[in-house]
């Protein structure tokens, strides 16, 4: 009975240490992810000096080299960005002379995106970069996809509980 006793006593001790940890900033996702965002981003930083691009550049580039001729609302859509953060950036786009933005004909609160050839061009420079994030990594490639693709779960499960 004694032993019985202290496995139930072991067990309870440990669930409450489990629970008091859960309170532990090593133990928060939302630090996990904070950090590594600061530390990706950390990264990229001298990987994108060459090319003259920021990261939210960057991503608004890599958006557009999938095809251009998109509207701003669809660009910030899928950047998940407002229009008072997404507007200063692509203005600094068209500064560089990466991008250039065209009211649209039938709807002149609508403003499209084009490459220009030096946006477009960019793209070929920019195609080591990827690489050279999976190689600081130490992760396989299959690992990153299935990171990625988990990660992306993680934002649609955590927007839908946000909106309900």
């Amino acid at each position: 009975m004694d032993s019985a006793r202290t496995i139930r006593t072991n067990r309870r001790q440990a669930e409450a240490r489990a629970q008091a940890d859960w309170l532990a900033l090593d133990q928060q996702l939302c630090f996990a992810l904070y950090a590594s965002s600061l530390a990706m981003t950390k990264l990229y930083k001298p990987l994108l000096a060459p090319l003259g691009l920021t990261y939210p550049q960057y991503l608004a580039m890599l958006v557009l080299w999938e095809g251009d001729d998109l509207s701003v609302s669809t660009l910030g859509e899928r950047l998940q960005l407002d229009s008072g953060t997404l507007t200063p950036l692509l203005k600094r786009l068209e500064a560089n002379g990466l991008i250039r933005r065209q009211r649209a004909l039938d709807d002149e609160r609508r403003v499209h995106l084009l490459l220009t050839d030096a946006g477009a061009a960019l793209r070929q420079r920019a195609k080591p970069i990827p690489k050279a994030l999976a190689c600081a990594s130490a992760c396989s490639l299959d690992e990153l996809s299935s990171l990625t693709r988990r990660l992306h779960e993680l934002r649609a499960q955590l927007g839908n509980a946000a909106s309900t």
